[in-house]
């Protein structure tokens, strides 16, 4: 859902059709139910808004704050769900059976790399010509990919020879992702700190 459409959910002053609303403050005291009228005129007096943010209720309620200011803390989360949605999709790392040992140490470093990025990781060995004979050869180098994220990543699919190719799948442990979670709130926290 995109930030113009939140918006343009939201009832402001005098697009409020409630003839009667309950009103609550911008601190979340409540202050009573009172004509929509009046409730406007109490906005008007502190310089802030009548939102409508909850209208299936009876009688609707309105809360007084400042409009830009929640528009702006809407489009953030809807931002910060955007960001969130990206965790957990699927990536690939190519190998080949003769790989170098330098190339191999890459590769695991870039496949830790998008398991600390929550990414799942799929690791994908081809294996060309006569290399088909030795599928034992290549599960034995994807196990050893394995064995060297084994602190950030938990083994979803082990190694499977599929035709020319042996796959496995690999997808962040449970602590990684409460560690990222924390960073996020973290960092929320650090940024509300800052606005307010």
């Amino acid at each position: 859902m995109e930030e113009s459409a939140i918006i343009k959910e939201v009832r402001v002053n005098h697009q409020i059709r409630a003839k009667v609303v309950r009103v609550v403050d911008e601190n979340g005291k409540q202050i009573g139910v009172m004509s929509t009228r009046d409730a406007l005129i109490l906005a008007e007096e502190q310089g802030l808004d009548l939102v409508e943010v909850a209208p299936n209720a009876d009688p609707p309620v309105c809360k007084i704050m400042d409009f830009g200011k929640y528009k702006y803390l809407q489009k953030k989360k809807l931002h910060e769900a955007k960001k969130r949605a990206h965790i957990g999709s699927m990536k690939e790392v190519r190998l080949h059976l003769k790989i170098d040992k330098h190339d191999l140490e890459f590769k695991i470093r870039k496949v830790r790399e998008l398991l600390e990025d929550l990414h799942r990781v799929q690791v994908v060995m081809f294996l060309r010509g006569r290399e088909r004979k030795h599928t034992d050869l290549g599960v034995a180098t994807l196990n050893n990919v394995w064995e060297a994220v084994q602190d950030v990543a938990k083994l979803e699919r082990p190694p499977t020879a599929e035709g020319n190719r042996i796959t496995m799948l690999l997808s962040p442990t449970r602590e990684l992702l409460k560690k990222k979670e924390e960073e996020l709130r973290r960092k929320e926290k650090e940024d509300a700190k800052s606005q307010g």
